[in-house]
């Protein structure tokens, strides 16, 4: 090992997951990186985790454990952090794992093109997992172009919210803490590090592993308190970010695709049966009408949603009959003639 070789500190939050966490904790430590330190945070559970992290304590020196009161995720990431010795910070999921060369090449990419941000593609596991094909290219970016992609979205570089998918500077999210008492935290510390960051890099090869549905479906009460009460404000809260940073434009296309997401977000609620929370989402729509109209007359705003947003605003209820006819019957045949 190097004398002058980085430290990387991957924070990892366990709540109720013995039957998932060792095979994090294994992946972690078949790392081809050295020198790292695993923080592994027992956020109050009530089964066998907490007795999981300390025998992998007892058997790695690279391992330390926190055990504290359940507070969720960002409460145990900001207790993580507050002991965290590394130059660089990881955060993993201990339902989810990595590839064993993942900080290594993250690291490496850094050090490279100078970025404070490393971001990798990652593999979809379980029900809903949706086929991605990497094509192994790693890409520096500015500011401007890692901003554009997060927000913006891409289907080949997707620069997902979650932090699991990165690898941070200190120096970048020294100041920057995960806000604690609601769900969906990591769309705005994404957010506020991406600013933070004069250069990212974007590895697309699959280093990480995500667990999409481990307990099964989420309940629908807790479905509505999640879009309603946090991840709707925290997609409000970074267009109100963005454009106390005078990004007004970028700050427009967030919003262009937080609506695009309400959008989305209606057609499930019914699907689920959800009928009052699709009338408080078309409600919340209509509040909106006038920022909308704004936004969608702006040239990056795709005809078909614009047909779409004109016909949920009018006529909810026909919007949903229309998506699901075309669901049924113009998928299926496009299917069919794609494999002829």
């Amino acid at each position: 090992m190097k004398q002058d070789a980085k430290l990387i500190s991957v924070i990892v939050t366990a709540y109720n997951i013995e039957k998932y966490l060792p095979r994090c904790v294994d992946s972690l430590l078949a790392q081809t990186y050295e020198p790292m330190e695993i923080i592994l945070v027992d956020d109050g559970s009530t089964d066998g985790t907490g007795g999981i992290c300390d025998e992998y304590a007892q058997k790695s020196k690279f391992i330390h454990v926190i055990h504290k009161e359940n507070g969720g995720p960002s409460s145990a990431r900001n207790a993580g952090l507050k002991i965290a010795k590394g130059d660089y910070i990881g955060y993993v999921d201990g339902d989810d794992w990595t590839e064993p060369s993942m900080y290594k090449d993250m690291l490496e990419a850094c050090l490279d093109t100078g970025a404070e941000i490393a971001i990798c593609s990652y593999r979809q596991v379980g029900e809903g997992a949706e086929e991605v094909h990497p094509t192994g290219k790693v890409l520096a970016l500015s500011r401007q172009e890692a901003l554009e992609l997060y927000i913006n979205g891409d289907p080949q570089y997707h620069i997902y919210h979650s932090v699991w998918s990165k690898l941070f500077d200190r120096k970048v999210i020294k100041d920057i803490r995960f806000p604690e008492g609601r769900k969906s935290e990591d769309i705005m510390y994404t957010t506020w590090a991406l600013t933070k960051a004069s250069k990212c890099v974007f590895l697309d090869t699959l280093y990480y592993n995500y667990m999409v549905d481990r307990s099964g479906s989420i309940m629908n009460s807790r479905l509505h308190e999640r879009r309603f009460q946090d991840e709707i404000p925290f997609w409000k809260e970074q267009r109100e970010y963005l454009i106390g940073l005078g990004m007004q434009k970028l700050a427009e296309k967030a919003m262009y695709q937080f609506y695009r997401k309400m959008v989305f977000y209606y057609v499930d609620f019914l699907d689920r049966g959800m009928k009052k929370s699709g009338r408080q989402l078309i409600a919340l729509l209509q509040e909106e009408k006038q920022e909308i109209k704004k936004i969608y007359r702006k040239s990056y705003v795709a005809l078909g949603d614009k047909v779409r947003m004109k016909l949920i605003l009018a006529w909810p209820g026909a919007y949903y009959k229309v998506v699901k006819a075309y669901d049924r019957f113009v998928i299926p045949l496009r299917q069919h003639k794609d494999s002829q």
